[in-house]
């Protein structure tokens, strides 16, 4: 067990070593623009391009993880991406860029994405699942932070200390976080080597019945739709705590340097919830668990822009962290709904990629949910309605997730 572990720490640290330097934007949008020369349009067409190629890959990508060892894929994402991020420091045109990004996309969505859920579903033992995915989401928040406190402390340091220029500090940062993705192409693939996937790909072979009879077979299982609706639920809930900042500065009026403070702290509440929701999940039924989990959830986050405009921050700071808690327990555990389709390690990538394509479609249209509340009713009244709407739906998570576990303990025809 304490090999799964160790295993589950390097998945951790893999997986978290690639996204600092994919989305640097959040941290250093304004020296981006203006050490590569690019307008906020150009960056945004850069991101455009990068959502694009996950969503044309996440059925590729849980089709190459059935096909491929994922030592082999999760390798090569890390060495492609800090591949990549190398040529960004070489400050190049434009044109250039955006391919860097597309190239981003198939290292961090293509060969990563269905490698990574599938790995982390056969690491975990059947009574864990929860825990796995919990720690997988909390350690994955953890090891991005501190990856993104470093590169600013390099980025200030230089800035400061030594007097550089901003897109020489920015070239160091980029840097660090290629030679972090680089330095762990090796490890990811040593330490994967004896993996329980590895053992289950010897006696579980993929049969020569070919990618559309599993497909044909995958639609026609009804747990796997459950899954998806559970997932697809409970990421627009999560979705519409990205409008949280917003509501506290508009509606409630608070500074900008509390609202900062409030969503900051909210982000620690992700290795908190994903752990948390994952052992206590575990210690029930983590399906059931996460249908009271989602239930909750929504609950919380409908209720929030209810409050008087003058709340205190006193209420209004715990209440925040409750829904940082729910929402990130939700994130963290409902990939566990892959263990209860009685889908074959064979196919399971597949499944991966199946659901996701449907599940993260709230990348799309939540933000034109968004859009429309808030032009068709202004003010409070506008994020009252955005933020029932999606609460409400997570009555339909419940049952979806409830009738999966029914589903699950159901003995196979």
């Amino acid at each position: 067990m304490r090999q799964r572990y160790f295993q589950l720490f390097i998945l951790i640290i893999a997986s978290g070593s690639i996204y600092p330097v994919v989305y640097m934007r959040q941290n250093f949008e304004g020296s981006m623009l203006e050490a590569y020369g690019i307008t906020l349009e150009q960056l945004s067409e850069c991101h455009s391009l990068l959502g694009i190629m996950f969503f044309l890959t996440y059925l590729p990508s849980g089709w190459l993880s059935d096909r491929f060892s994922s030592k082999w894929l999760l390798g090569s994402s890390m060495a492609g991406t800090g591949l990549l991020a190398l040529w960004l420091s070489t400050v190049p045109s434009f044109a250039e860029i955006k391919l860097i990004y597309i190239g981003w996309g198939i290292t961090s969505g293509l060969t990563l994405w269905g490698a990574l859920i599938k790995s982390t579903s056969l690491l975990a033992p059947h009574d864990q699942q929860g825990r796995f995915f919990g720690i997988l989401e909390s350690g994955r928040g953890i090891v991005e932070a501190m990856l993104a406190t470093i590169g600013l402390a390099i980025f200030a340091y230089l800035l400061e200390s030594v007097s550089a220029a901003k897109d020489v500090a920015l070239i160091a940062v980029v840097q660090f976080y290629a030679c972090a993705a680089l330095v762990m192409a090796p490890i990811i693939v040593w330490v994967l080597h004896n993996s329980p996937e590895e053992s289950v790909e010897k006696t579980d072979k993929p049969s020569g019945s070919g990618l559309l009879s599993d497909f044909v077979i995958l639609i026609r299982n009804p747990s796997i739709w459950l899954a998806t609706i559970t997932i697809l639920i409970g990421y627009q809930m999560f979705w519409v705590t990205y409008s949280l900042a917003g509501l506290l500065e508009s509606v409630f009026e608070l500074s900008a340097v509390t609202v900062g403070s409030i969503t900051l702290a909210r982000l620690w509440m992700r290795p908190i919830g994903g752990v948390l929701a994952g052992f206590i999940g575990d210690y029930f039924h983590v399906v059931k668990f996460l249908a009271v989990l989602m239930l909750l959830s929504g609950a919380a986050l409908a209720s929030l822009p209810l409050l008087p405009a003058t709340t205190a921050v006193a209420i209004l700071f715990p209440m925040v962290m409750l829904i940082g808690v729910l929402s990130y327990g939700v994130r963290g555990i409902f990939w566990a709904t892959l263990d209860s389709c009685n889908v074959s390690a064979s196919t399971r990538g597949l499944a991966v990629g199946m659901i996701s394509l449907i599940a993260y479609t709230p990348d799309i249209y939540v933000p034109v949910v968004q859009s429309w509340c808030m032009e068709r009713w202004s003010g409070q009244t506008g994020y009252q309605v955005y933020y029932a709407l999606f609460g409400a739906t997570s009555i339909v998570g419940f049952f979806a997730a409830h009738r999966l576990s029914a589903l699950s303990r159901k003995p196979s025809q």
